[in-house]
């Protein structure tokens, strides 16, 4: 059985190496990676998933903010191909989730498919609601709410909620 845990230092290259395998190279292109260019994950939102001492799953939880309302956006979450079926992507998904809960954030955002990922709780956002940053199939754009009202009140553009990359000028940081 594998065990679940944050993300450390270490798991760094191990995890884009994952990612670079589960996605190939055109990954980079696409609107959701746009968001994490030149930020870093939410401190304390990583996690790996780790059997016998090797990794095999990972996700990432990166700030953003849906009009003036900071958010978090989940992704990617990647599973080498052979373990997938035996529910590790969602383990993965719900730790993040009771963490992003508990440490009082408000909603987590991204760009998938609902049966897969309604199995923790996302639903779809009604389209025009929210705005991505790119080109983005509007009904794989989901959301789930974190408290009272959260998922209601997610509205307008989806943009970086800060920049850690002086690079990356392109957004404008929430005060």
């Amino acid at each position: 059985m594998w065990q679940i845990r944050p993300e450390e230092p270490g798991d760094t290259s191990r995890v884009e190496a994952l990612v670079a395998r589960s996605f190939g190279p055109g990954r980079i292109a696409k609107s959701a990676y746009r968001l994490r260019e030149g930020v870093h994950p939410e401190p304390g939102l990583s996690f790996v998933a780790v059997e016998d001492g090797t990794l095999k799953g990972s996700v990432r939880f990166w700030p953003i903010a849906v009009g003036d309302t900071r958010a978090l956006l989940l992704g990617p979450l990647a599973v080498e191909t052979k373990e997938r079926g035996r529910g590790m992507g969602l383990a993965l998904m719900q730790r993040g989730v009771d963490d992003a809960r508990a440490g009082g954030h408000h909603a987590i955002l991204l760009v998938g498919d609902v049966p897969y990922y309604s199995r923790v709780g996302f639903a779809s956002i009604p389209e025009g609601r929210v705005m991505f940053p790119g080109p983005v199939d509007p009904a794989r754009i989901l959301a789930l709410g974190l408290g009272e009202g959260a998922f209601e009140s997610l509205k307008g553009p989806i943009h970086r909620a800060r920049i850690d990359d002086p690079v990356c000028a392109d957004s404008t940081p929430l005060g």
